[in-house]
C-alpha cells in the first residue's frame, strides 16, 4: 500500500545542508498497522510528511496504493490536481490537533469536504457520521477549547477520515496525551484499522504504542531504517535491536565462569514453564537476572535473561534444550573465554536464523 525506495530528503539553510532522510527504502502493507520509533533527529517526521508530500522529497519516490506521487510533483497543472487527488485518499492526524478554534467540532470535520467541493448536505452528513464513529456525536456544536486532549485528538481522526482515505498517517498522535487517553486513541486507531480497512503508518518514540497496536514496525536512526519487518519476525530475529528495546532486560554475570542468556518467549512457549524444565532435566541451578513480559496483538511475549553455571561450552546442551522449545537465544556472556565468544555467538545467531 505504501512504498517507498531510495527516499532522500535534504534540508538548505544558511549554506549548511542537513540530510533527514538517507535513501530509506520502506514497505507498508495493504491493512496493517506499522509503526515507525526512533529518538529525536532520526527523520521519523520528515518521513512521514514526504509519504503524503507536505515535504517534497530531494530524491526517491512514494508510491501509495499503486500511484507514484512523486512523478506527479512539479509536472503540471493536470498532475497538480492528480496529485491533490490522490493526497484526499490520505488521512493525516496531527500531534498538536490543529484543530481552528474558530469553528465547532462539526465544521472542523467539514473542512476537508469543503476544500473537496461537496454539499452542505453532504458534509453534514458525513461530518455527524464521523463524529458517531469516534464517540463524539454529542460534541459536535461544541468548540476545540470546550473539549478535553483525548477529544480534540479524536475530532483530528474525525476530519482525517473525511475524505475517505484508504491510508491514515499519524504523526506522534499521542505524545502529548496522558497513558489513559493514549490507550482509548489507540484502541481507537486499531478498531478503525478493523472496521474500514485502514492502511495506518504511524511514527512515535513510545515503545508502548508498537507493543499495543502495530503488526509491523521500522526502526530509524540517523535518517535510514536499520531494522524492520512484522513484530513476530523481529522478536524472533537474533540481535534484534527492537526486540530488545521493546522487551528491556538487564543484569551481568554474577562472577566468572558463568553464562548469560536473553531468552525470548513467544507464541505457545510463553506459557510454558521452559526454565523450570531445564532446571530439572540438566539438575542446574538457574539464576533469573531480569524479566519483562507483555502481550503483543493479543498474544503473550516476553524476555528473560537467565544465568548459567559455566562457559558457553559447557553449555551447548541446555541451549540446545530451550531452542528446541522454540525460544529464541541470544548469547550476552560466553564466560571467560573472551577470545572464543565471539564465534561461539556468531554460531549461535546462524543456528538461531535457521
Amino acid at each position: 500500500m505504501i512504498t517507498t525506495s531510495g527516499l532522500t530528503k535534504v534540508y538548505r539553510s544558511r549554506g549548511r545542508e542537513v540530510t533527514a532522510l538517507d535513501g530509506v527504502d520502506l514497505h507498508v502493507r495493504e491493512g496493517e498497522v506499522f509503526g515507525v520509533i526512533g529518538q529525536s533527529g532520526a527523520g521519523k517526521s520528515s518521513l512521514i510528511r514526504c509519504v503524503n508530500l507536505l515535504e517534497r522529497p530531494t530524491s526517491g519516490t512514494v508510491t501509495v496504493a499503486g500511484r507514484d506521487l512523486t512523478a506527479l510533483a512539479g509536472r503540471g497543472p493536470r498532475a497538480g490536481r492528480e496529485l491533490r487527488q490522490a493526497r484526499s485518499r490520505i488521512g493525516m492526524v496531527f500531534q498538536h490537533f490543529n484543530l481552528l478554534s474558530s469553528r465547532t467540532v462539526r465544521d472542523n470535520v467539514e473542512l476537508p469536504l469543503e476544500i473537496l467541493g461537496a454539499s452542505g448536505r453532504e458534509r453534514s452528513r458525513r461530518a455527524l457520521e464521523l463524529l458517531d464513529l469516534v464517540g463524539l456525536a454529542d460534541k459536535a456544536g461544541a468548540y476545540p477549547a470546550q473539549l478535553s486532549g483525548g477529544q480534540k485528538q479524536r475530532v483530528g481522526i474525525a476530519r482525517a477520515l473525511a475524505g475517505d482515505p484508504k491510508v491514515l498517517l499519524s504523526d506522534e498522535a499521542t505524545s502529548a496525551l496522558d497513558p489513559e487517553t493514549t490507550r482509548s486513541i489507540l484502541q481507537l486507531l486499531r478498531d478503525l484499522n478493523r472496521q474500514l480497512g485502514l492502511t495506518v503508518l504511524l511514527i512515535t518514540h513510545e515503545m508502548d504504542v508498537v507493543k499495543s497496536i502495530c503488526d509491523s514496525a521500522a526502526l530509524m536512526e540517523k535518517g535510514r531504517i536499520v531494522e524492520s519487518g512484522t513484530v513476530s519476525e523481529l522478536l524472533a530475529t537474533p540481535g534484534s535491536q527492537l526486540a530488545a528495546a521493546l522487551f528491556p532486560v538487564g543484569g551481568d554475570a554474577t562472577g566468572e565462569d558463568r553464562t548469560v542468556v536473553d531468552v525470548t518467549f513467544h507464541g505457545e512457549a510463553a506459557t510454558q514453564p521452559v526454565i523450570s524444565q531445564l532446571a530439572r532435566t540438566y539438575n542446574i541451578d538457574i539464576s533469573i537476572l531480569g524479566a519483562a513480559i507483555d502481550t503483543v496483538g493479543g498474544l503473550q511475549v516476553g524476555r528473560m535473561r537467565i544465568e548459567l553455571p559455566g562457559r558457553y561450552e559447557d553449555n551447548v546442551v541446555p541451549i540446545g534444550f530451550l531452542r528446541e522449545q522454540g525460544l529464541q537465544i541470544d548469547v550476552v556472556d560466553g564466560g571467560d573465554h573472551a577470545a572464543d565468544a565471539p564465534a561461539d555467538r556468531a554460531l549461535l545467531v546462524k543456528e538461531g536464523a535457521k
